[in-house]
């Protein structure tokens, strides 16, 4: 309720300056002790996945909190996990400005951020400072600049420099706003990439006396032979969870509207349908073999049961957060509860 009464001030301001603003009032009554007086009476929804325990089933979407800058805020809210980043090697600014546009009338953002972030040994910092102490997900990725023949080399920096820190890790190989990068989800790409990527999680898991789960999260564009490719190789190669799905290319749905045809990945509402598609198939394809994560147009608790009743074992919320506000946090965890 308080939320919607913010809204229209919020986006009638540059949708990265809104951004920040909101952040810096969570951070601000995070810091006063307020958010977590305020916070909402959850029922209780346990459930393990990946062999993590979760408190309930609804976690914060990466690309929300790059820099793991505003955890404790965040933590205030009720999710059951939050996923940060994307996150790498070396800072890196993204893509000019402006990158990122609002289509209120289809409930939708595009972007094309680029992995804007400052870089891994930041990110760590942040999360060592903030004091959080749920379910972390590190999602990684390679900056624009390293070629396609060494960006295993850049998410075994990543892995490397995050694995103390996190729950689990999330290899991003789906962004559509880095030239090449969705290129590594190619059945042959993605097996030596994650051939490299397990060997190296594993010796950091014996080191740390853990297990580290590794997750990769996949586009909603891919034709589904592609899909089932992909759920092939994650389980030869030990992966413990999928993510489906990220952003869209597609832009059926928004082709008349102001900023419809701006370059970038297409998130909310429009991307609900396929994201759901892909999900079923992907979670047929794995048949129990390792659970998926369903993130994508989650707007209300229905969108969220709806995710469950495709597949997925956990759901995970970004632009229905920034239309609904974090009232859509409680409205989903009470929703899957039931």
């Amino acid at each position: 309720m308080i939320y919607s009464l913010f809204r229209p001030a919020l986006f009638a301001l540059d949708p990265e300056r809104a951004h920040d603003l909101a952040f810096a009032a969570l951070d601000a009554v995070s810091k006063a002790g307020v958010a977590r007086i305020a916070a909402p009476t959850l029922p209780a929804d346990p459930v393990s996945v990946m062999g993590l325990a979760f408190p309930n089933r609804v976690g914060l979407a990466a690309g929300l909190d790059k820099n793991a800058a505003h955890l404790a805020g965040l933590a205030t809210l009720g999710f059951g996990f939050l996923e940060a980043g994307t996150v790498t090697p070396r800072p890196q600014p993204g893509n000019p400005r402006p990158r990122m546009f609002r289509l209120p009338r289809a409930d939708a953002l595009i972007n094309r951020m680029g992995f804007n972030n400052d870089g891994v040994a930041r990110f760590v910092a942040n999360v060592r400072a903030s004091g959080y102490r749920g379910v972390l997900g590190c999602n990684i990725g390679k900056n624009a600049d390293t070629p396609a023949s060494r960006a295993a080399d850049d998410y075994l920096a990543c892995l490397e420099a995050v694995a103390p820190v996190a729950s689990y890790v999330t290899i991003n190989v789906s962004s559509p706003n880095t030239k090449g990068l969705r290129d590594l989800q190619s059945e042959s790409a993605l097996d030596a990439l994650l051939t490299k990527i397990v060997a190296a999680r594993d010796r950091h898991a014996q080191k740390l006396g853990r297990a580290l789960p590794l997750a990769v999260k996949i586009a909603p564009d891919l034709a589904d032979d592609a899909v089932r490719a992909i759920a092939r190789v994650l389980v030869t190669r030990r992966v413990d969870a999928a993510i489906a799905t990220n952003t869209t290319i597609a832009r059926d749905a928004v082709a008349t509207l102001p900023h419809g045809h701006e370059a970038g990945g297409l998130s909310g509402r429009p991307v609900f349908a396929r994201s759901n598609e892909v999900l079923g198939v992907l979670t047929r394809a794995l048949d129990g073999a390792l659970p998926v994560i369903g993130v994508g147009g989650v707007f209300s608790g229905d969108d969220a049961r709806a995710k469950i009743a495709s597949g997925a074992a956990l759901v995970q919320l970004y632009t229905g957060l920034i239309y609904r506000g974090p009232g859509l946090v409680a409205e989903c965890v009470k929703a899957l509860a039931r």
